[in-house]
């Protein structure tokens, strides 16, 4: 699977527990311990919105406070909706894996970017199964795709509070089982 496709595959996987969230569920638990089903949601919105303008070559002081705090309103399905067709149409610009973007650890390709955000939406979209109770597996060609840029970073990543410890995993066990717990959960 190529970078472009996963990410699309990533949108396709989170976006369709985001339509499966019960009116009920969205103060649920989910595995990120400090975020209920609606704040991991309010999360990837937030990335979803500032994406198209970080892919333009924006800098973080150009788009600002714009995408802070709430970005749910009353219909967080909506809200999903409207950011992740705004993050497609940026995708989909012609020469996108070229750019660097302006990250908060600094410039970053676009390519990198772009991995990070694919990895993002496919624990995340585990993340929201599990706090749903939706079904948890994913498609194993992304999985693949996002393992081993994980197993890459995930040593950096934890060391500055970005995802969990990771949890022991049988080595024999499903890549997805591995990816989890790379990334700090319990499969």
């Amino acid at each position: 699977m190529e970078l472009l496709d996963g990410f699309r595959q990533g949108l396709d996987e989170f976006g369709t527990r985001v339509h499966g969230v019960g009116a009920g569920q969205w103060a649920s638990g989910t595995p990120c311990a400090e975020w209920s089903v609606r704040d991991l949601v309010n999360h990837l919105v937030g990335e979803h919105l500032w994406a198209p303008w970080l892919l333009r070559g924006a800098t973080l002081a150009e788009v600002g406070d714009r995408f802070d705090g709430d970005v749910l309103g009353d219909d967080p399905v909506a809200a999903w909706d409207a950011a992740v067709a705004r993050s497609r149409e940026a995708v989909d610009r012609p020469g996108v894996l070229e750019g660097t973007v302006h990250t908060s650890a600094g410039e970053i390709p676009a390519e990198e970017y772009l991995r990070q955000m694919t990895l993002d939406l496919t624990v995340h979209a585990w993340d929201l199964a599990r706090g749903t109770g939706a079904g948890d597996r994913l498609d194993p060609d992304l999985v693949a795709l996002v393992y081993g840029h994980a197993a890459e970073l995930a040593p950096q990543w934890q060391g500055v509070g970005i995802f969990a410890p990771p949890v022991p995993v049988p080595e024999d066990a499903p890549l997805q089982d591995r990816l989890v717990g790379l990334m700090g959960r319990r499969p």
